[in-house]
């Protein structure tokens, strides 16, 4: 049963996607169409809308709608210059300063927006003149910004991970918070590496002078209402002061202000910001609701089972298992968006891996990071092909560089997959697991 049901389900889903239909049509109907391979159309139908609502009837859930309206908020407000400086005023010593100073800002400001590509576009746009001016290989600047972007995925709050805590049974979203810091900074530091590597090379050197503390601290002072989003919501959550959803509430509120006294945000701007909003959610929200039927469907249809006994005939080693996984994530990142993927593989690959002890926090660093790679891979890469437009050059240009990236970003892949400690050391050190 499990066997014919995954062929419908990838027959069908491959075929609507070839043909254009949107990835939330994709789902719900190669669901219901696998559902009616064992039960009546009737009832296919009505338990594909009680699945749907079930699905999208979450408190959690509320979380990610206001986290997108804080991140166009924060888009808006004038935040990235502040955190260019920030972080150009501690890492502007180091060789191509502008480039590390990207890598840096853009994790900073991808974990406060919540979007790897508004983060490449943003932080982006700010260094791009200074580059210029310096003599930087475009090439190289649109592969820096590109390949850190997704850094700021994985560093809370995170849009992703929230998606992850609903589809996995309910694993802390604060618990995941937590985790994914360790995870973000590897990525940010892996970039950093190869920046700094590269400018040497090419003999792009840091600022003039010596390093400023006066210079820092107007910078830090500048920066730190920005910061303070951060502290106030992750501390928060992470404390127990309130749930990951008031935290989200309260982040569009401080967002919002912060816009208003920074004078970037005016009447007319909030009102496309909230429509605009209103449309990703609504996306989002709903793609959840569908994958809420297909993960109905492959618990019903047994379909996990059917894929640990065919992976479990292969070998029985841990090790190699989550290397396959990871190859299967890698691939299909490729060619799918990081909430998609989230929502169909982590009914099928978590309860493989809980039988060997991994813990479901750990698992869902393993499965966003391997994600977010996709974001920055052709031939979808959204992320990356931001980053070239913003870079004004071409993929060409830009994947010589990005293979050295991918590199270093893999070895932190492997990482975060074979060292528990790095995703579930501070959760547990803060007594949430």
């Amino acid at each position: 049963m499990g066997g014919q049901a995954l062929a419908v389900i990838l027959i069908v889903l491959a075929a609507l996607l070839i043909i254009g239909v949107p990835i939330a049509f994709s789902i719900g109907i190669a669901s219901i169409v696998t559902i009616m391979s064992t039960v009546p159309l009737n009832v296919a139908v009505l338990t594909a809308a009680q699945r749907t609502f079930v699905g999208m009837s979450s408190f959690t859930l509320t979380a990610i709608p206001f986290f997108i309206l804080a991140g166009n908020f924060m888009n808006e407000g004038g935040i990235a210059k502040r955190l260019v400086d920030f972080v150009m005023a501690i890492l502007g010593k180091l060789p191509g300063a502008l480039l590390v100073t990207n890598v840096g800002a853009n994790a900073l400001f991808g974990a406060i927006s919540g979007s790897a590509s508004a983060a490449a576009a943003a932080v982006g746009s700010m260094v791009r003149s200074g580059e210029d001016e310096l003599g930087y290989d475009r090439g190289l600047s649109a592969a820096a910004n590109g390949s850190s972007a997704p850094a700021g995925l994985l560093i809370p709050p995170s849009n992703a991970l929230i998606t992850y805590s609903l589809v996995s049974g309910g694993t802390s979203v604060a618990a995941l918070f937590l985790a994914g810091y360790i995870p973000g900074l590897i990525w940010a530091l892996a970039c950093t590496i190869v920046a700094v590597a590269i400018a040497k090379k090419k003999g792009y050197k840091g600022t003039e002078g010596k390093f400023s503390w006066s210079n820092l601290g107007r910078a830090t002072l500048a920066a730190l209402p920005s910061l303070g989003l951060i502290v106030v919501v992750i501390g928060g959550i992470v404390a127990g002061v309130f749930t990951a959803t008031e935290g989200s509430a309260i982040s569009v509120v401080y967002s919002l202000i912060l816009g208003l006294l920074y004078k970037n945000l005016n009447f007319k701007k909030i009102i496309n910001i909230l429509v605009e909003s209103a449309k990703m959610s609504a996306i989002v929200v709903f793609l959840i609701g569908v994958s809420n039927i297909l993960s109905w469907v492959m618990a019903f249809t047994g379909i996990p089972q059917m894929i640990g006994e065919s992976l479990l005939s292969i070998t029985t080693n841990p090790i190699i298992i989550l290397l396959i996984m990871n190859v299967i994530l890698l691939i299909s990142g490729t060619f799918m968006d990081v909430t998609p993927a989230i929502l169909i593989f982590t009914p099928l690959f978590l309860p493989i891996v809980q039988e060997f002890g991994i813990h479901p926090v750990q698992f869902g660093l393993i499965i966003v990071y391997n994600l977010c790679i996709g974001n920055i891979t052709p031939p979808v890469g959204n992320t990356l092909f931001v980053a070239i437009k913003i870079g004004d050059t071409t993929l060409a240009k830009v994947m010589p560089y990005m293979l050295r990236y991918y590199a270093l970003i893999l070895i932190g892949l492997l990482l975060v997959t074979y060292v528990p400690a790095i995703s579930l050391g501070l959760p547990q050190a803060a007594g949430l697991i």
